[in-house]
This record gives C-alpha cells, sequence and structure tokens, in this order.
C-alpha cells in the first residue's frame, strides 16, 4: 500500500485545456485505460524536460523534435501506457511518428502539433493499428473535467492515480494550476519524472515558462529516487493556456511558490506510491560545502540497498548511514565535525557516538512512516533534500513478475 497516499480529490479544470482517456488495447485488462489525449487551446506555450537516458524511448526523440516547431493552432500531447515503445530502433520512431499524424488527420491540425509519450515495457514493438483505432473515440471525448481520468490512464505499476491543484489570486484574477503524474519504479530521474503534465491558465511566455519549469523540477522531479534507475521515456510537460488573462513575468512570488509545490507534492507523491514501498524518508544534508557534495551525499545514503532494507525492518542500525556518509562521492569530509540525526534525535555528534543516545529513542523514530534522516556537515552552508523509500520484499517480486 502507498506511505500516507490518497487518490487525488477535486482536481480543477484548467481554461484552455480538455482530456480524454481510454481502453485501445494497449493493456491487456479491458477495465484499464491505456491511450490518453490532453488537448492545449490555440495559443498555449509548452515548455518540456525529457530523460537524459542515452536509449531514450522513440517518442521522446520526436515530441522534442516537434516542440521545436512553430505551431499555429492548438498542441496535443498524445500518452500511452504499457508500452514504452524503448529500444525500439527505427520501427518505433516511424510508429511514434504515425501516431501523431493519424491523430492529426483527425483533428485536422498538422503533424508537428502532437506530442507523442509512452510508458511501460521496453523493447516491444507500439501497437500503432490498436492506438489508431482509438483515436476517433478518444478525440470526440474530450472534457474539460477529465484531469482525474486522465490520471489513471497514465498508470502502469502505480497503485494510485497522483494529481493535484493549486489557486492563486494575482491582482484580483484567479490563477489555476493542475497536474497529474504517474511513477511507482524505475526511478531516480535525471531531468523529470516518468510522466508529468502541468497546466496553467496564467500567460507565460515560452522562455519563462522553460526556466520556471526547470527551477521547480530541479527541487522537485530531481530531488526524488526509489531505486536508482532512469527511465527511457522520463518527460514532464508545462502548458501555460494564457485564458485566465493573468500575465506572469516570473516574480510573482505567489504563483511561482504554488507552482514549486504542487511539484514537490506531484514528485513526493511517486515516492510514496514506490514500488513496495513501506516507508517515506527524507535525507536531509546540511552545512556541505557545495550543492553537489549535498546532493552526493544524500543520494548515496538514498540508494544504499543496506540503509533502505535496514529502513524497511524499522531497525536504527545507524551504522548503515554512517558509512553510506563516509563513501559518498565527495573530495573532502572531516569525520570530526559530522552530526547524524534520526528525526530530532541524534546518533553522532562531531564524528563519535553521542552519548546521550539510546536505542529505543531511535526505535521510535524508526517504527514511523515518515523518517528523517539528516546529517550535519559543518563544512559550507550549502544543503539538499532528497526523498526516498525503504526496500522491501514486495519490490523484488513487483519487479521479478513485471512481464508475467
Amino acid at each position: 500500500m502507498p506511505v500516507g497516499l490518497r487518490e487525488p480529490e477535486n482536481l480543477e479544470a484548467v481554461d484552455g485545456v480538455r482530456l480524454s482517456a481510454l481502453h485501445a488495447g494497449i493493456k491487456a485488462d479491458p477495465r484499464r485505460d491505456d491511450l490518453v489525449l490532453i488537448e492545449a487551446a490555440e495559443g498555449s506555450a509548452l515548455a518540456a524536460v525529457f530523460t537524459r537516458n542515452r536509449f531514450c524511448a522513440a517518442p521522446v526523440t520526436v515530441a522534442r523534435e516537434h516542440l521545436a516547431r512553430t505551431v499555429d493552432g492548438r498542441r496535443f500531447l498524445l500518452i500511452n501506457s504499457g508500452n514504452a515503445n524503448a529500444g525500439t530502433g527505427q520501427p518505433g520512431l516511424s510508429a511514434a511518428r504515425a501516431s501523431c499524424a493519424a491523430l492529426a488527420s483527425l483533428s485536422g491540425d498538422e503533424a508537428a502539433s502532437v506530442l507523442p509519450f509512452s510508458t511501460g515495457v521496453i523493447g516491444e514493438p507500439l501497437p500503432l493499428e490498436r492506438i489508431a483505432g482509438a483515436l476517433p473515440a478518444l478525440y470526440e471525448s474530450l472534457s474539460a473535467d477529465a484531469w482525474p481520468v486522465a490520471a489513471r490512464g497514465l498508470m502502469t505499476t502505480d497503485t494510485l492515480p497522483k494529481g493535484a491543484s493549486r489557486q492563486v489570486e494575482i491582482d484580483g484574477r484567479r490563477v489555476t494550476l493542475t497536474g497529474i503524474c504517474k511513477g511507482s519504479g524505475m526511478i531516480r530521474p535525471d531531468m523529470a519524472t516518468m510522466l508529468a503534465f502541468v497546466a496553467t491558465d496564467a500567460a507565460v511566455d515560452p522562455a519563462r515558462l522553460q526556466h520556471l519549469l526547470q527551477q521547480a523540477v530541479d527541487a522537485s522531479f530531481n530531488a526524488i529516487t526509489v531505486d536508482g534507475d532512469t527511465s527511457t521515456n522520463d518527460a514532464c510537460v508545462l502548458i501555460a493556456t494564457g485564458r485566465s488573462g493573468v500575465g506572469i513575468d516570473g516574480t510573482e512570488a505567489d504563483f511561482v511558490e504554488a507552482l514549486n509545490e504542487l511539484f514537490l507534492q506531484l514528485a513526493q507523491s511517486i515516492v510514496r506510491d514506490g514500488e513496495g514501498a513501506t516507508k517515506f524518508v527524507e535525507v536531509r544534508v546540511e552545512g556541505a560545502a557545495s550543492a553537489e557534495d549535498a546532493r552526493a551525499i544524500a543520494y548515496t545514503v538514498a540508494h544504499s540497498p543496506l540503509v533502505k532494507t535496514a529502513v524497511f525492518a524499522s531497525d536504527p542500525n545507524w551504522g548503515r548511514i554512517l558509512a553510506a556518509v563516509g563513501r559518498a562521492p565527495i573530495e573532502r569530509l572531516d569525520i570530526d565535525r559530522v552530526d547524524l540525526y534520526l528525526g530530532d534525535v541524534r546518533l553522532i555528534h562531531k564524528g563519535e557516538p553521542d552519548p546521550d543516545y539510546r536505542e529505543e529513542r531511535g526505535q521510535a523514530v524508526m517504527d514511523r512512516e515518515d523518517i528523517l534522516i539528516r546529517i550535519l556537515l559543518r563544512a559550507g552552508d550549502a544543503s539538499a533534500r532528497i526523498w526516498t523509500s525503504d526496500l522491501s520484499y514486495d519490490y523484488v517480486k513487483i519487479n521479478a513478475e513485471y512481464r508475467s
């Protein structure tokens, strides 16, 4: 079961965005939707970040190409789950492009107006005929209120759909932000998450939108890990329709804060629904010589199988955390200045066991579902926060049986 996560409620419609989802036959279970369409109204600005995995999926390549093209009219995001269309070579690229062309011929737009996205099993041909056959019904069912349906259509090993909304008042007018995402395993993003789509009715020029997206991603989707694996299909898109009439130049603190909060909630929902997760863990590094050092230490702890299995067992075996800190790939670490905490319980003070520490105090922290591991270095002013999950029996089972 996911850790402290519930199905999203009250996902607010965003003026200028319509969505739909249905079962196209990509997934075997006819009760599970596997094809999603998102329409952004004419005049919308789009920004995106994609995986840095060199074996990036065919839809990533095509989406990048189409996003770089100037398009008059609407934009469409065509998303399928159950098939990654990755590791499929030239046939995969052809299938991704053909799916865009099929939708464009239906909508009357050009093929470059369609950005394709896929998630699922790697190395299998995209079932283009099934997708093309489902497009007329998918297009006809577009609705402004279909965010929950679309969120469910993105799911693969996710146990719950993931989404969130924010609304802020700017110059007396309401601005809405809503987003959905999917991800549960193969999560150590190197740009964003497996798939995330966020929209606002604010007006933002494309360059500013890209800047705001990158800022939000770096503090959210680029700060989570479940298993240390970066997907071939990672993509995150931010849409600004401008329909509210409120212009954003990036200095509006309320808007930026709402955007960043929304991204963080979505990113943390992925960790809380990590495959087999029973714990939600924040690794916080403070007083580092540089941001790079802080992140390197945090990720070393978050990726340690021994730390993650101890967390699963609720075992306050702090020696595993200490060992992970000590092997982090940074140039200098003065162990005589390091403090280590579980929650508010100090385990190590200036490199030595805290004389006031008692096992039962550490155990009380480890028994919680939400756990904080805090590392104080006293080497500078930089800090980092990484969110991760434990490593359970179910993680192995889910991934061992993924294709069965």
